[in-house]
């Protein structure tokens, strides 16, 4: 039996060879890579999200109102329409629909509305058909057994504050149960790498719902304060009322979706009066919007969607808007940004590149292993890695710079597309740097800047004779990756591959500058 298990016995050679046909780890890492840039490809193919800027919303409405008269209202960053109840019409007057397009960005325009009012027992309150009357802006109401209703409209920026006074004529005491409610249609058009839907703040916790999911069935929440809406890619209507104990629920209605909130009942003894505040928020998703409307509408700050690298995405939309600030160009801030992160990075790259140049000087003595046991694959294998550990260095270290971009890749992917200020910003030929180069210049630029990148790369460590090599198939792999990246990146916002293609160029300098320092 010994016989056939020396080293040059058949088992022997099955053995080697089942070993060498095993793959290397950054084979196998390669190969999920390219895995992933060919699913993130299709990714941004299928779901790029459309220049759906205005929402059309909801279809017709379930009370007819239009014999309500019209009360509009207006400060210098909103205009809307008051109609009893219900508000709706709400222009942002800082916000055109596209750079092509000068019209104002609408929200709940058509027949969609937002709708304040109360439930009540023991007397009668306004409904949505109730004719007001109008006076100063002041809308005043009296029912049949002498209860006044008064409600007074103030905005700050883009929150419309909305206050009911309820005096108590009657001999018995009343209660009144405030609600609020926006009605509208979907948007699933722009609901690619973002998330919209309906929004609720339960309990100090935001919930998204997709309007797919809204499709399937209905949501309720408890809680002791909070608010409800919707959100848009780049905008979002939110209601809230200013008293605890509140339930919410969102819900699909035929071709409608509500989002209601309904809270305890306030009683009003006789001769008393109540008083009672809402408030609507109808705005871009802008940081210092919400930080501005959080001091009426608490958590709302919170409902911009960063994703899951939102920890990297706030500090780096915040560093890019500080930038823009300073040149007037969120083209140039975009490129200042790439410089500063390419910086930062210095120590890692500087390794990295050292790391390939320490490979290029070991390529003879690579290849005379190659050579020596080209018959004895596993002690092939050894021999490589330890020469890998002599020079202290690893096929792994070339790829280190662009694994550390990959979590700044989809950071930045996300400040871009929920980036109010980015819309519409212009850079040389580009109209908007939050959607694709119409004219792909970026992408073949960021392909070519890539490819001759790794030219360089490939000439620093020179070319190995061995398939078998792990660096070798990395080099090999790594060919491919140019032409991936300019067909993936045609898809995605021109900000996005305007940073790729800043920090190949600056990589290129990067490996000259430590080329002729270690000459």
């Amino acid at each position: 039996m010994v016989q056939y298990m020396d080293k040059n016995s058949g088992f022997a050679q099955w053995n080697a060879n089942k070993n060498a046909t095993k793959k290397s780890p950054m084979s196998g890492f390669m190969w999920w890579f390219l895995i992933f840039v060919g699913v993130w490809w299709l990714l941004g193919t299928w779901m790029t999200p459309k220049s759906t800027d205005v929402t059309n919303d909801a279809s017709a409405p379930s009370v007819d109102v239009s014999s309500v008269p019209v009360v509009n209202m207006s400060n210098p960053q909103i205009d809307f329409s008051v109609r009893g109840l219900r508000i709706s019409d709400i222009y942002l007057n800082d916000f055109a629909v596209s750079a092509s397009d000068a019209t104002r960005v609408s929200l709940l325009s058509g027949d969609a509305y937002s709708e304040f009012g109360l439930v009540a027992n023991g007397t009668t309150a306004p409904t949505a058909t109730t004719i007001w009357k109008n006076k100063d802006g002041v809308l005043s109401w009296r029912n049949a057994d002498g209860v006044e209703f008064t409600r007074t409209l103030t905005t700050d920026n883009y929150v419309i504050r909305i206050s009911d006074t309820i005096k108590n004529n009657t001999k018995n005491s009343i209660s009144v149960a405030p609600y609020a409610r926006i009605v509208r249609e979907n948007d699933v058009a722009s609901s690619a790498g973002v998330s919209t839907g309906a929004i609720a703040y339960e309990n100090n916790d935001i919930e998204r719902i997709d309007w797919r999911k809204m499709d399937r069935r209905s949501y309720a929440y408890t809680t002791t304060n909070g608010f409800i809406g919707f959100a848009d890619q780049y905008w979002e209507t939110i209601a809230s009322i200013d008293t605890p104990d509140q339930t919410m629920t969102i819900k699909k209605s035929g071709l409608n979706y509500g989002a209601d909130v309904i809270v305890g009942a306030l009683s009003i003894a006789a001769g008393e009066t109540g008083t009672i505040s809402y408030n609507l928020y109808a705005g871009p998703l802008a940081p210092d919007a919400l930080l501005g409307a959080n001091k009426y509408i608490a958590g709302i700050d919170d409902t911009i969607d960063y994703g899951w690298f939102g920890f990297l995405a706030r500090p780096m939309l915040w560093f890019i808007n500080v930038l823009n600030a300073l040149v007037m160009n969120y083209g140039v801030a975009i490129i200042l940004m790439t410089l500063v992160l390419r910086l930062l990075m210095w120590p890692l790259t500087r390794k990295s590149y050292t790391s390939m140049i320490a490979m290029q000087k070991m390529q003879p003595e690579l290849q005379r292993i190659q050579k020596l046991y080209a018959n004895d694959k596993m002690r092939l294998q050894m021999e490589m890695m330890k020469v890998y550990q002599t020079h202290k260095t690893s096929p792994m270290s070339g790829c280190l710079p662009m694994l550390i971009q990959i979590p700044i890749f989809f950071a930045l992917y996300k400040a871009l597309l929920v980036s109010v200020q980015m819309r519409s910003a212009n850079f040389l030929w580009i109209n908007d740097l939050a959607v694709m180069d119409p004219y792909f210049i970026l992408p073949i630029l960021m392909g070519a800047t890539m490819w001759f990148q790794q030219s360089l790369q490939s000439a620093s460590r020179g070319k190995s004779v061995d398939k078998n090599d792990i660096a070798a198939q990395t080099q090999r792999m790594m060919r491919w990756m140019p032409v991936l990246f300019t067909i993936m990146f045609a898809w995605m916002p021109a900000g996005l591959v305007l940073y790729w293609t800043v920090s190949n160029i600056f990589g290129i300098a990067q490996m000259y500058i430590i080329k002729k320092q270690g000459k």
